[in-house]
């Protein structure tokens, strides 16, 4: 059986002996099937850990048996919908909308991409769903699960290969 960590509504992420606060989206959390690109939600299911970044001019390679890829300052992430690489990793300067990974404010110096809305993509249901480092005071992301730094390091060691978060409804 895969490492499993399950983020609850009450923002804790559990697992492998590990509990860690976590920030959850502002939107709360939503059923997969109903998250729409935009909505701040962080959608409810079951979600593989495809593979993780991180900013190698800032530390060493995180210890983890997942896939690692190290940021480069024109990386991107696709956030339009209307676009072929809609939810894909792009090069800077891109033509469509996107987000900035290579960030100044710290907060993707590691980031977790998991499989919401991967296989298949499909327009408009959400993109750039990750796990990355939170702000100092937990504050609410725009649909991604944020920890601790040292939190999501320690995390990422306890993780194999196959590797699955689970965003929990509340019951």
């Amino acid at each position: 059986m895969p490492t499993r960590f399950r983020v609850t509504p009450d923002r804790k992420i559990i697992g492998q002996g590990l509990t860690f606060q976590c920030a959850i989206g502002k939107g709360g959390m939503v059923d997969a099937g109903k998250k729409t690109e935009g909505d701040g939600a962080s959608p409810i299911g079951l979600w593989k850990i495809k593979r993780v970044f991180w900013r190698a001019d800032k530390f060493d390679r995180p210890k983890t048996a997942l896939p690692i890829t190290p940021l480069h300052p024109d990386d991107g992430w696709c956030d339009e919908p209307c676009d072929p690489l809609y939810n894909c990793a792009v090069k800077r300067p891109y033509p469509a909308s996107h987000e900035v990974m290579w960030r100044d404010d710290d907060l993707y110096d590691i980031v977790v991409q998991l499989s919401h809305n991967t296989d298949p993509v499909v327009p408009g249901k959400g993109s750039a769903i990750f796990m990355h480092i939170a702000k100092p005071d937990y504050s609410p992301t725009e649909g991604c699960i944020a920890l601790a730094l040292d939190d999501l390091k320690d995390l990422l060691s306890h993780c194999d290969r196959d590797a699955e978060i689970e965003i929990l409804r509340a019951s």
